[in-house]
């Protein structure tokens, strides 16, 4: 079986890039003849929010990647498609995040399965966006009608999916655990090779700043009176990908520059276990969400995670068991925290983090596009007798 993925890899960073290339490999190891087709461009540079889009890390190895899609470019699009067409993959695995791809992605998908025999198969991380936007619907419309099934991360973007397409195979699959960044590190280590503290315990927020994901809420409940004089300190590990101002005022305002410590860059492939490894429990306190990659590299390394009740964090989570599931408020976040520490939960809550972790497998991904697959074939049998 012949797989090309569309998508986010190499020289790019981030999330989905990571993921691509891990899944790519476990396709590999399945014996499948796999490639990836990564952007020429990917986002112009006046829309990108972040510092820089790409990856200071070196390639993946044993993943053929070659840079083709350009965003912006309707002729690089139908040069794109053309090629995929000729070459005939079984399988087009497209993935899905943003309308802003979908008039690129859209328009290569459907060139690609006029051949008659690709099947067009996307990972849905958003079907409706966190942030939205004039013209989403029309575009996510446009990128969900040119395909033949889809993978789910989340029941939320399943019925977010549904609001576009009925007559389609879909499976749900939640994220599988991010093994991608090493293995655990020693405590001590970690704490040293991060400049931190030993007598201190840690929370940690990871991942880019952006206003849905909460992390004036945390500030705010980090601020709590009853946290004070614990010895307990706030890590927040990320790029901003909006003006800082505002949570720095925040910070100032509750005096907790002493307390709050903030490493505002993208964090390296190779840094993410330290960060980590010295958590003793990581939180999301996102006002909005599907779902979220910060959840299953948290599994990996074996952390309990405090997340909001918004969208899909809940599915993941099992509350009072391998972490919390709270309201999207100051308040209810501060009494986790508190619950946590006063009754000593982390040695049962990473038990049952480690129970949770064998429903999380890369196997389990592969399986079920192949699922889609032969779903899809059979839909098209059936409408060809």
């Amino acid at each position: 079986m012949k797989i090309t993925f569309l998508g986010p890899a190499y020289p790019y960073r981030g999330g989905l890039a990571a993921f691509n290339e891990r899944l790519a490999k476990e396709f590999s190891s399945e014996g499948k003849d796999v490639d990836i087709r990564t952007f020429r461009l990917q986002y112009p540079k006046f829309l990108f929010p972040g510092k820089t889009q790409y990856t200071e890390s070196p390639p993946p190895q044993g993943i053929r990647i070659t840079r083709l899609l350009n965003s912006i470019n309707p002729i690089n699009w139908i040069i794109t498609g053309f090629k995929i067409k000729r070459e005939r993959p079984d399988i087009l695995l497209i993935r899905y995040w943003l309308p802003f791809m979908a008039p690129s992605l859209g328009t290569v998908a459907r060139i690609a399965k006029s051949n008659k025999y690709t099947i067009i198969i996307s990972i849905l991380d958003n079907v409706i966006p966190h942030e939205k936007r004039r013209g989403d619907k029309i575009f996510t419309k446009y990128f969900t009608r040119s395909i033949n099934g889809a993978i789910v991360l989340s029941n939320e973007v399943l019925y977010d999916l549904k609001l576009f397409r009925k007559d389609i195979p879909v499976v749900l699959c939640p994220h599988p655990l991010f093994d991608n960044y090493g293995k655990i590190i020693g405590r001590g280590e970690a704490l040293s090779a991060l400049n931190l503290d030993p007598r201190y315990s840690y929370l940690l927020f990871f991942g880019f700043i952006r206003e849905y994901k909460g992390l004036d809420l945390l500030i705010k409940a980090f601020s709590d009176k009853r946290l004070r004089n614990r010895n307990l300190k706030l890590i927040v590990s990320g790029e901003f990908y909006e003006d800082e101002t505002p949570y720095r005022k925040l910070i100032k305002e509750y005096n907790l520059e002493n307390d709050i410590i903030i490493h505002d860059h993208f964090i390296k492939d190779s840094e993410v276990a330290l960060f980590f490894s010295v958590a003793d429990l990581v939180i999301q306190p996102y006002k909005s969400a599907t779902q979220s990659g910060i959840t299953p590299i948290a599994f990996q390394f074996e952390k309990p995670v405090l997340v909001t009740d918004v969208g899909g964090l809940k599915e993941v989570v099992q509350h009072g068991k391998c972490g919390y599931v709270v309201k999207p408020d100051p308040k209810s976040i501060t009494d986790a925290i508190i619950d946590y520490f006063e009754n000593k939960r982390k040695v049962s809550f990473i038990k049952g983090v480690k129970k949770e972790k064998d429903k999380f497998t890369w196997n389990k991904m592969t399986a079920s596009i192949i699922e889609v697959f032969y779903k899809c074939l059979l839909e098209q049998l059936i409408k060809a007798m």
